[in-house]
């Protein structure tokens, strides 16, 4: 392409040198080359022509280094190396302060060094004082990772910063996947290596283009490796400055430059991710508009983006063919580069969406009203998606023991709470439920044996409704009391669809007539779907990691111990979140065209769950313990879940006790407390009720904190998103809308007024293309423990990583065991199936 050239042949430079070599004559002795060219200033390097760029540690010029006059010694030229420096001090490769200059070394003979003048009889060559610095820089496995542009280095370490060196070398370089090796020819050795600057370039008429630069090594003279993780994107012409591998918290920097550096990393952060305030008492979001152009000389701009219009604008809202929403096109549109899905993520949700949604738009279910003919029409909705859950739940969708077992294995498997009496706006009786009970028991004795529990539903008393095909719709805030069997079974005892006891909210028992008893389950089990979707997946999950993931970027550096830990558990998540913002929550997108509560509702739901919402409940241990659920038995949920909540503590307890030692270590960490302090202000909004840190003072406390964050960016999500297909494909077990009010007297409940009751056929449809979406992870996926990009380079935090990727290794395998003897197997939180982070 003319651009690859080796850089290992003789440059006209030296040519120069060799015939004036040829013409002198001179033999040079070895303590006279050492005198003059170890003089406190690094000799010139003839084999790099241009000097780097003058930033934090060599405040220089971008000056060419030309070849002098070597064949004269010191005391024959007209003016002296350290003269010249004197007179031109801008020009010396001298450091400033803190960092000493090279001293000058002893003057000695010495029988051979690669840093002198030889002349030997045959080999009449100028060898200069050189040290050689070997990278092999590695290009990211993915699709158009690659890049045209020019990639150049510059090395900074304690003892100087080296000549801005193009790498380019015979053939294509940076090739997607490719490892291609350099050398960088420095006057002398830099010592320990404190930055790498990666500066792209425009490359002669070629448009620029992405890079995605994996990690650089550099191999340094005396054989110290030094390992440069970047893992990210660099687009547009810019210098991005990288630090070595080894993670160090602001308190372990003491250099100036290093400071600086954490310093100007964040600022640009800062600037490019930006707290958006969704809707009064919504965890606080990424705002979208701040990915603005950004200018290329700046060290950390990893991107250079078009503006796009505000998300509530209107006019960003368009429909798609085969899709029945209203999509914010230009929130989707412009997105950092390292935030955004990669084209594999991009590509295979596109092939999950689409042809279900076209394939329902052809039969012409997605535009088909009104009520369905008969119950067994709606498993025709997607018959080429059946798995064996949710054939399994078709056949038992109506029975009262899968109905209980859904609370401990289903997609909401939070809402049980053990009690020991009752609440006074549930006035269940003994005589009500004692045909259940039977005789060897009563009412009272089981709650205190603590076999009693209760769903409340309370959050949905006051949520506002919608008009789906222009018909009201209407909401139910239930109480469902369940009762744990001496087999083991939790079945329903009793439900009232209404906070309020009275003659128009009567108590519906599982001894009333078939549809009356099937009809108050189906409500319970709407209810269900809407606190399930809106507060324990989107709010709990999804909104609460987004926050976690903006604070990680906003106030940690990437040599920040904590954030190589959590970087992995926040990929993709501004993105997915992104994409639900302006498909399902912006104004007539899918929330408003499937649920009875529509958009207003769900961020009354949210807003309301979030001022209610608990350090506790954000704990699974805690919420645990606190609901009085650890002895019930075949809680897979609950087993499954603790025994990775361990696994993740032990792995966090590991690499937090090698970076913080003590209480003192933890305390002193600005940057780690300026990171908590930002969750708890933009997710918790200042609430000091909810309970949630706002500093960390023991390392203890960052093991808790760290573990919960972890756990509910992957295993949470995880058992609260991934079966949403398998329970909902079968649509009366999670309805999203009901037609009719709540029956408000028992024995009027018929087979056709249940199906009036239920979502019409295209609200059915299009709620099932959700759950279908959402329930299919897309390809690019790492399971939990899958750490592909080493951000850590000790020995240590490796050790941790391995012994962490074993214990869930051992668990899946327990699991699986366990799995065999089920009916209905629990995999949810089988850690294969489990992704790293909220991506979908």
């Amino acid at each position: 392409m003319g651009r690859n050239r080796s850089w290992g042949t003789l440059g006209t430079g030296q040519r120069a040198v060799s015939q004036l070599y040829r013409r002198h004559l001179l033999l040079v002795s070895v303590s006279a080359s050492g005198s003059s060219l170890h003089s406190g200033t690094q000799a010139p390097d003839t084999h790099l022509g241009e000097s780097a760029r003058g930033t934090s540690c060599v405040r220089g010029k971008q000056t060419s280094i030309r070849v002098q006059d070597c064949g004269r010694g010191e005391g024959a030229r007209g003016t002296s190396e350290r003269e010249r420096a004197q007179e031109h001090p801008r020009q010396s490769w001298a450091l400033p302060q803190p960092y000493p200059a090279p001293q000058p070394l002893a003057q000695k003979p010495s029988p051979v060094r690669p840093a002198t003048l030889l002349l030997q009889a045959g080999h009449p060559f100028l060898l200069p004082i050189m040290a050689v610095y070997r990278l092999c820089v590695t290009t990211g496995p993915y699709l158009r990772a690659g890049t045209l542009d020019n990639i150049s280095v510059t090395l900074v370490g304690t003892c100087g910063e080296s000549p801005k060196q193009r790498l380019d070398r015979m053939g294509r370089d940076f090739a997607p996947g490719s490892v291609q090796k350099y050398k960088v020819r420095c006057s002398a050795e830099l010592g320990e290596l404190l930055l790498l600057r990666v500066h792209k370039e425009r490359y002669a008429f070629f448009r620029k283009d992405s890079w995605y630069c994996s990690r650089i090594c550099v191999t340094q003279p005396d054989g110290t490796v030094s390992h440069f993780p970047c893992y990210q994107w660099i687009e547009g012409y810019c210098t991005v400055e990288l630090r070595p591998g080894t993670a160090r918290t602001i308190c372990q920097d003491s250099l100036p430059l290093l400071l600086d550096h954490r310093t100007r990393e964040l600022r640009a952060r800062q600037e490019c991710y930006r707290w958006k305030i969704y809707a009064p008492g919504f965890p606080r979001m990424v705002d979208v508009n701040s990915f603005q152009e950004m200018e290329s000389d700046k060290k950390f701009a990893l991107t250079k983006m078009t503006t796009c219009v505000d998300q509530g604008d209107s006019s960003g809202n368009r429909y798609l063919p085969g899709f029945p929403m209203k999509i914010d096109i230009p929130s989707l549109m412009y997105m950092e580069p390292n935030i955004r899905y990669s084209a594999t993520k991009t590509i295979s949700l596109l092939f999950n969406a689409i042809p279900a949604s076209l394939g329902m738009k052809l039969r012409g279910l997605l535009d088909r009203k009104g009520s369905w003919k008969k119950l067994d029409d709606m498993q025709n909705i997607f018959w080429c998606h059946k798995t064996f859950t949710t054939k399994y739940v078709t056949e038992h969708w109506c029975e009262d023991h899968f109905f209980g077992y859904q609370y401990l294995n289903g997609v909401n498997p939070v809402m049980l709470h053990c009690i020991s009496s009752l609440p006074s706006k549930l006035p269940v009786t003994n005589d009500m439920v004692a045909p259940l009970l039977g005789q060897d028991t009563c009412l009272q004795t089981e709650l205190e044996r603590g076999n009693i529990f209760l769903a409340d539903y309370w959050i949905l008393a006051e949520a506002p409704t919608h008009c789906l095909n222009g018909r009201p719709q209407y909401v139910a805030a239930p109480l469902c009391l369940l009762w744990l069997s001496p087999q083991g079974a939790l079945v329903p005892l009793a439900i009232q669809l209404s906070q309020t006891p009275g003659p128009d909210s009567p108590i519906f028992l599982p001894t009333d007539s078939e549809w009356d008893w099937l009809l108050a389950k189906t409500w319970v089990r709407n209810s269900e779907f809407l606190v399930h979707e809106n507060n324990t997946h989107f709010l709990c999950t999804h909104l609460l990691c987004e926050a976690f993931a903006m604070a990680t970027l906003r106030q940690l550096p990437l040599c920040h111990p904590i954030y190589k830990l959590l970087l992995p558990h926040t990929r993709y998540t501004l993105q997915v979140n992104t994409i639900a913002r302006a498909t399902l929550l912006n104004p007539e997108g899918l929330v408003d065209q499937v649920t009875s509560i529509g958009r207003q509702g769900l961020i009354y739901l949210m807003s309301t769950g979030l001022a209610h919402f608990t350090y506790t409940n954000f704990c699974l241990p805690d919420s645990l313990r606190a609901r009085g659920v650890l002895a019930i038995p075949n809680y897979h949920y609950r087993d499954d879940g603790l025994k990775i909540w361990v696994a993740i503590e032990s792995f966090v307890s590991e690499i937090v006790g090698y970076y913080y030692p003590s209480d003192a270590s933890v305390q002193q960490d600005s940057e780690l407390q300026a990171w908590v302090g930002e969750i708890f202000a933009q997710a918790f909004l200042g609430r000091e009720s909810s309970g949630f840190p706002s500093r960390l003072c023991t390392p203890g406390e960052m093991v808790k904190f760290l573990t919960a964050i972890i756990f509910n960016c992957s295993a949470q999500h995880a058992a609260v998103n991934s079966g949403q297909h398998d329970f909902g494909a079968w649509m009366p077990n999670a309805p999203s809308s009901m037609r009719q009010p709540p029956p408000q007297t028992k024995g009027t409940t018929t087979l056709k007024t249940y199906l009036d009751t239920l979502p019409e056929v295209n609200i059915s449809c299009n709620n099932l293309l959700l759950f279908w979406l959402v329930s299919q992870e897309p390809k690019d996926q790492r399971p939990l423990g899958t750490y592909p990009d080493e951000h850590f380079t000790e020995e240590a935090p490796r050790q941790s990583i391995a012994a962490f990727q074993s214990r869930l290794a051992q668990i899946s395998r327990d699991i699986q065991e366990r799995n065999q003897g089920l009916a209905l197997p629990y995999t949810y939180l089988d850690p294969p199936l489990i992704e790293n982070s909220v991506s979908i």
